[in-house]
């Protein structure tokens, strides 16, 4: 598909009619081999302060990585939103350090965890990203904002083939990744 002329909100609207193309068990399914990547991947192996995310249903699935990463003695972060602008970052440690919230995300509970310039690699979900390492996100700017705050850390975006075009809109508030596993 030619992105060229899209918008950054078309974008976003194109690849969530593409998701919904899917049943939750073929994204699942489909999440596997990204998984495997991620867990296989050098920055990850050597990493032991990384900040992933717990995936929405629609996302590339994180919870087995999260799981695995946690039982091999690496510090694992994941974003909670705190408002309209910020996220903070939390400590997971166990699924006791997740809580259902009033929108049925499951998000974390773990200490809070501010140093952040010992974090070594964030690995980051997005609405699409391109083969210039750019990513759209969902457009509140959370991960633009924070990515601003971890210069030192390594930028892994993650995402479904579906969701990895040659060119999108990209300003500049939006912070590129180092490496796309698509």
């Amino acid at each position: 598909m030619n992105t060229a002329n899209l918008s950054k909100q078309q974008l976003r609207d194109y690849v969530r009619r593409q998701k919904r193309l899917h049943t939750p068990e073929e994204l699942l399914q489909l999440s596997h081999a990204k998984e495997d990547r991620l867990l296989a991947h050098p920055r990850i192996q050597h990493a032991q302060i990384i900040l992933l995310y717990y995936s929405l249903p629609d996302e590339v699935c994180t919870h087995q990585a999260v799981e695995r990463l946690t039982a091999q003695g690496k510090t694992i972060l994941l974003p909670r939103v705190v408002d309209g602008e910020r996220m903070e970052i939390r400590r997971y440690t166990g699924p006791a350090d997740l809580s259902e919230s009033s929108y049925h995300i499951m998000e974390p509970t773990g200490p809070l965890f501010t140093s952040y310039r010992e974090i070594e690699v964030v690995v980051v979900p997005g609405m699409a990203f391109d083969r210039h390492n750019h990513r759209l996100g969902r457009g509140r700017g959370y991960y633009d904002r924070f990515l601003q705050q971890v210069p030192q850390a390594w930028k892994l975006g993650i995402c479904f083939d579906f969701q990895l075009f040659d060119t999108i809109p990209a300003g500049p508030y939006d912070v590129p990744m180092d490496e796309i596993i698509g």
